[in-house]
Order: C-alpha cells, then structure tokens, then sequence
C-alpha cells in the first residue's frame, strides 16, 4: 500500500543475523536519501542495547523514525497434556514445580526469550531455558510434549491451538485477538502485569530529509487505514496502532521508554549475545 501511495517499487531485502541487528547495521549506513528504510522492531531498537555489549549503533540516536506498524502480542502457552486447565492453576503448577519444568524459546534475544524472561521473573522463578534455532522448532517440541511451556505470537500457533494440540492460558495485549476470540487477555486470566506486545516500525538512516520523513510517514498512516491492510494485520495476529501511536514523534518516545525497559530485565538475566 505503501508502494502504491508513493509511486514507487519496493524490493525488500530480509538480512538475518545477530537478532536483526545486521541489517539495522545495513540500514544505519546506507545512503539517507530516502530510498532505503528498515523494518526495525522491539529486538534490534531496544532489547538489542543491552544484549549486545558491541553494538554498532544507538537507535535512539543514529536514525529517523518513520512510524509504528504493528504490534503482534505473545501468548502463554503449553504442551497439551500440561495439568494446568487456567492461567491462575498455570501459575500455581509453576511456582511449585519451577526446577522440574523447562521453556522453550527461539533463542537469546527472540520475542519467546525476552518475554519468557519477564514471565519468568514477575512470577519468580527459574526454570531449565531451552533454546531452539527459531519458533518453528520451539513450537514443534512443545506439540511433541518435549518441552513444557513457551511464549508465542497468534500466527504461529493460532492453528495448533485451534486444533487442540497445545494448551494456550492467556494473551499479553489490552484486548482479545480476533482470531482467537476466546483466549483471556492476561489482565482476565488472572496476570495483569504481564503485557507481551513486541512491535515492529519503520527507520530511515539518520539525516535523511524531514520533507522525505513527512512523505514516509503519511504514507504509512493511509497505508494502516486501508481496509485490505487491515484485515491482513489482523489475520496474522496483529493490532494496529491508534492515530496517537503513529508518526515520528510517538515512535521516537516508544524506542526510548522500551530501551529503558528492557535494560534492567537483560541485565538481570545476566544475558550477552556475542
């Protein structure tokens, strides 16, 4: 939608690597003339800060923000014939089995780890972390019963938990998804507290004009206003911001709030990534 608001192809480049950080490295060098943008996210504009003591780049510094796109929220979720039946007896099963039970995750860094790890510690406890190569695999061990719980976003297992294959408890978002209409938002479930909304915007390299930037963001804002947009962000789980989310400025708070969120919950973890 973008594209077809501005007039212009976009060919999108998915550069992998140290939690997405090798592509915001890409970005933050790249010509600030507009044609070049990142698809940056909770992880390589917040987490990143202090899971990687190297980083080549501030994000709150070393680029313009565009605008928020999407937030797609995390789901507490379990293998099928994990005993708990709510989130509440979740919690309880947790607290007096921590040293037994293991989470799964997609490794350091990744939405199911960061959010585990402020799981984990809102209910104080510590159980085995088991890392996998991504989502894909994480979820695949907790339907084969290998692994006991994990946090997941709606799209990746939206069908495994319709089909009755895994146990889901709650979703950390202010609202219910669409798509899984009958899963308690956390504050329902009895866990307020726990709020798993990881996001995802738009970055231009720093410098890049603000006439450029203006033009950027004005597309985006119809582009979220467009019902096909629309629809499809909900289709895969997500919640599109409200006009007070969007544009420059919201974004710019968002990723200093988040920076200092996520400081002190890596640092308790005692995590690194090399």
């Amino acid at each position: 939608m973008v594209s077809h608001t501005l007039g212009q192809q976009f060919i999108v480049e998915n550069v992998g690597g140290a939690g997405g950080t090798t592509g915001s490295i890409r970005a933050m060098r790249a010509n600030p003339d507009g044609y070049t943008i990142e698809m940056g996210h909770m992880g390589t504009h917040a987490v990143s800060v202090s899971l990687y003591p190297n980083l080549a780049y501030r994000p709150d510094v070393d680029f313009e923000p565009i605008g928020i796109v999407v937030e797609l929220p995390e789901l507490i979720i379990a293998r099928k014939d994990f005993p708990a039946k709510t989130l509440r007896e979740f919690i309880a099963y947790l607290l007096a089995n921590a040293e037994k039970l293991n989470m799964a995750h997609a490794g350091v860094g990744s939405n199911a780890y960061n959010f585990g790890l402020v799981l984990n510690s809102l209910l104080g406890v510590k159980p085995t972390l088991v890392p996998f190569s991504g989502t894909g695999p994480a979820a695949n061990a907790l339907v084969g019963g290998q692994v006991d719980y994990m946090l997941n976003g709606v799209a990746e297992t939206g069908s495994q938990i319709q089909a009755g294959i895994i146990k889901v408890y709650a979703i950390g978002a202010g609202e219910r998804s669409p798509v899984l209409p009958n899963v308690p938002t956390s504050k329902e479930a009895g866990l307020p507290e726990f709020q798993a909304s990881p996001w995802w915007a738009l970055f231009a390299p720093k410098g890049t004009p603000q006439p450029i930037l203006d033009k950027l963001t004005a597309s985006l804002d119809k582009a979220l206003d467009d019902d096909n947009v629309r629809k499809r962000l909900v289709e895969i789980g997500g919640v599109i911001p409200d006009k007070v989310k969007r544009g420059q400025q919201p974004l710019a708070a968002l990723v200093k709030s988040e920076m200092a969120r996520w400081t002190p919950i890596i640092k308790a973890a005692n995590s690194k990534a090399e």
